[in-house]
């Protein structure tokens, strides 16, 4: 068994004396496992941190093993995750829920590109708060946890859409809302795609982002709690506030 493609590293961890197991969230193949020997050498180590862009061939001898990867690099993210905090807190956070939310070995070709997209901008910290927000979006969407924003779940208005309903993930009005108003998760404008995004707004936003990843989500992959590293993400962008 033999595949060539492109992949974002997750994770690497020691294996034996020589070798690494490497975590790769690949365009055509998902998230994916392997052996890379020699791969604690001072020539291989260096290519092998969580972001970089792998070029990787893939083989084993049957399908369901491990196998073993020959990686080379791309492009490294290190630089720009170790800019800032909010970089190094973002990158762990992303890679972490990848490895967290994905079934192995099954391929999420449009999440894997919003992915690749959202590593590019790391460092940039002005726009990547509301990148990742929107990523963390999508990334629902492809789990079957996706939102829908579009119109009120009660009266079917699309104005005054302020709220989400922590049940079904629809958008509910004030109107709609009546007394269940201090039960809804917050619908800043930013949810939707419409407004400045503020980064007070974007922290509104993860709030009910992260409700949805920890109360469907996480239950759904049999109640394992959330990667800290989110929390920390969350906590280093709202320090900044």
């Amino acid at each position: 068994m033999e595949w060539r493609d492109q992949g974002v590293l997750l994770s690497a961890r020691r294996h034996g004396e020589t070798s690494v197991i490497i975590d790769v969230f690949t365009q055509e193949h998902g998230r994916h496992s392997g052996v890379v020997r020699g791969g604690v050498s001072r020539k291989v180590a260096p290519i092998l941190q969580p972001g970089s862009q792998l070029d990787l061939v893939w083989r084993a001898r049957l399908e369901d093993q491990l196998g073993s990867y020959q990686v080379e690099p791309i492009r490294s993210r290190t630089v720009a995750a170790f800019s800032g905090r909010l970089a190094l807190a973002g990158l762990n956070a992303v890679t972490s829920l990848v490895n967290f939310g994905l079934p192995e070995r099954e391929a999420y070709p449009t999440l894997y590109k919003q992915t690749e997209q959202l590593m590019d901008l790391l460092g940039q910290d002005t726009i990547w708060p509301l990148a990742y927000l929107n990523w963390e979006m999508a990334l629902l969407e492809e789990l079957g946890f996706g939102l829908d924003l579009s119109c009120c779940a009660v009266t079917g208005a699309t104005e005054e859409l302020v709220f989400v309903s922590p049940k079904s993930g629809r958008a509910v009005s004030k109107s709609g809302a009546g007394e269940w108003a201090d039960r809804m998760l917050p619908l800043p404008p930013c949810l939707r795609g419409e407004g400045d995004a503020p980064d007070d707004e974007i922290a509104l936003a993860l709030n009910t982002t992260g409700f949805f990843l920890e109360n469907r989500l996480a239950p759904a992959l049999g109640h394992k709690p959330l990667p800290t590293t989110r929390a920390r993400f969350i906590e280093t962008f709202t320090r900044q506030l």
